[in-house]
C-alpha cells in the first residue's frame, strides 16, 4: 500500500455506523416473517386462531414453494382471507432495476428496496447468480454498503447506508427464482433447481446484521418452501469472533473465514477488523465452531495479492496456523477495482502457493473469477452501476422488465 492508503486506513473507524434503518411501506410484505409471525398477521385480518395453523401453511406453500407473485394466485386460500390480506400486506420482493449478464453466464441483479413509501429514499443492493455444471450458486448480500473496511474490497469503500431485514434477504434468492424461472413448476425435462447454493458473499457483513441473516436462512433452508439445505448454504464473515459461536448454533450452516493474511501486521491493514479481533482468537472460534468436522469443513478465503502475500514463506505459515481445523483453503485471484492499490499475483505464483498447501493435506481450489467483465466478481459489487447514468441505468431497467 501507499503512505496515502496506509494512512487513510489506520485512521478510519473499524466498524461503520448505520446511517438510515428500515422503514416499512404502508402494506408491507409477509415475505421475511416466520409462521408464528404469519399467524399473528392473519390474526391482525380477523383468522380465528383455529384457522390460522392452516392458513400459514397455505400462505407458505404459496410463497415460498410455488413463488406466488399475489394474493389472487393462492386459490387454495378463501376469496375473503386473499382479500383481507390484499388489504393490507403484499408477497412484494425486491424490484430489479437492472440486469447484467456476464460473457461466462453470470448474472448481476440490481435491486431496489423500498423505504417507506418515499421512492427517493429506496437504496439498492445487487446479488449474483453463477451457474456451473453441477450447481448454481447465488451469492447473497445483507446490509447496504457493508461495516467494515477491508482494504482490497470495493465493497468496503463505501458507506453502511443499514441492515437489510430478513425479508429482504429472502426476497434476493426469491427474485433469482422468479428472473430464472426455477419454482415448483418449472418446466424442464428433470425438474433440476438452477439456484443449489446460497453464499452469504455479498455487500456486507452477515454477522453484524446476525438476526435478520439467521431469520432469513431458517426460511431459506425449510424444507416445506425454498428448500435449500444447509449444506449448501455458506455464511462468510471477516472475522466477528463473538458471534462466530452464536452461528454454528443458532443458523448452523457452513462457515467461510475471510482470512487474507497470516500475520497480524499484514491483516490490520487488509482487514482492520483484526485489530479487534486478531488472528489467535479468530482461529480459536473456528477451532470451537459448533459441527465443524472434516465432512463440514471451514473454508479460509485468501485474497492473492501481488507481493503483499503471496510467498511461500505465507503459504508455510498458513498450513502451520490452520493445524488442527477442519479446513480448505479458498485461494481467491484478486479482482480489480477503480482506484484499488492492489494488483492480483501472478498465475505463476498462485499455482505455487495452491500447491504448497495441497501437499500440506489441504484442498486449496483457485476461485475461477467470474463476471469480472460486469464487475459482479468477489470484492468487486456495487461498483459499476453507480456509475451509470440515468439513460443508460434506465435502458437496463427496460431490459430487466422485457426479458
Amino acid at each position: 500500500m501507499s503512505s496515502t492508503a496506509e494512512l487513510r486506513q489506520s485512521s478510519a473507524p473499524l466498524e461503520k455506523t448505520p446511517l438510515e434503518t428500515y422503514v416499512p411501506p404502508a402494506r408491507p410484505s409477509l415475505i421475511g416473517l416466520s409462521r408464528e409471525e404469519l399467524a399473528l398477521k392473519l390474526g391482525e385480518i380477523g383468522v380465528p386462531p383455529r384457522q390460522q395453523k392452516m392458513r400459514v401453511q397455505q400462505l407458505w406453500h404459496w410463497i415460498y414453494f410455488r413463488g406466488a407473485k399475489s394474493f389472487d394466485e393462492m386459490t387454495s386460500v378463501s376469496k375473503e382471507t386473499r382479500a383481507g390480506l390484499a388489504e393490507r400486506f403484499t408477497v412484494d420482493r425486491p424490484e430489479v432495476v437492472a440486469e447484467q449478464i456476464s460473457n461466462d453466464g453470470t448474472r448481476k441483479w440490481l435491486l431496489r428496496l423500498p423505504s417507506g413509501d418515499d421512492l427517493q429514499k429506496a437504496h439498492e443492493v445487487e446479488c449474483v447468480y453463477i451457474p456451473e455444471t453441477d450447481r448454481g450458486t447465488l451469492c447473497v448480500s445483507s446490509q447496504v454498503g457493508c461495516t467494515l473496511n477491508c482494504a482490497f474490497c470495493h465493497t468496503g469503500t463505501q458507506r453502511l447506508v443499514r441492515n437489510l431485514t430478513a425479508g429482504e434477504i429472502v426476497g434476493q434468492v426469491m427474485v433469482a427464482r422468479d428472473r430464472l424461472n426455477d419454482w415448483a413448476d418449472r418446466d424442464t425435462p428433470h425438474g433440476n433447481r438452477l439456484v443449489t447454493n446460497i453464499v452469504m458473499m455479498g455487500m456486507g457483513e452477515p454477522l453484524y446484521n446476525f438476526d435478520a441473516v439467521r431469520d432469513a436462512l431458517a426460511i431459506v433452508a425449510d424444507n416445506e418452501g425454498i428448500g435449500i439445505s444447509r449444506r449448501r448454504i455458506t455464511l462468510s464473515t471477516s472475522g466477528v469472533v463473538p458471534n462466530i459461536i452464536r452461528a454454528g448454533e443458532e443458523i448452523g450452516v457452513m462457515l467461510a473465514i475471510s482470512l487474507h493474511a497470516v500475520r497480524d501486521e499484514l491483516r490490520n491493514e487488509l482487514v482492520p477488523l483484526n485489530r479487534k479481533y486478531p488472528i489467535a482468537e479468530l482461529l480459536k472460534a473456528c477451532r470451537d465452531y459448533p459441527g465443524a468436522s472434516n465432512a463440514r469443513r471451514i473454508t479460509f478465503e485468501y485474497v492473492m495479492l501481488k507481493g503483499v502475500n503471496d510467498s511461500l514463506d505465507d503459504a508455510k505459515l498458513l498450513v502451520k496456523l490452520l493445524k488442527g481445523i477442519p479446513a480448505k483453503i479458498n485461494l481467491i485471484p484478486f479482482n480489480p477495482w477503480p482506484g484499488t492499490a492492489y494488483e492480483c499475483s501472478d498465475w505463476e505464483q498462485i499455482e505455487k502457493f495452491s500447491e504448497y498447501v495441497f501437499n500440506a493435506g489441504y484442498s486449496s481450489p483457485v476461485r475461477t473469477p467470474r463476471g469480472r467483465d460486469i464487475l459482479a466478481a468477489c470484492g468487486q459489487l456495487k461498483s459499476e452501476t453507480e456509475k451509470l447514468s440515468a439513460r443508460e441505468r434506465q435502458a437496463l431497467r427496460a431490459m430487466a422488465m422485457t426479458d
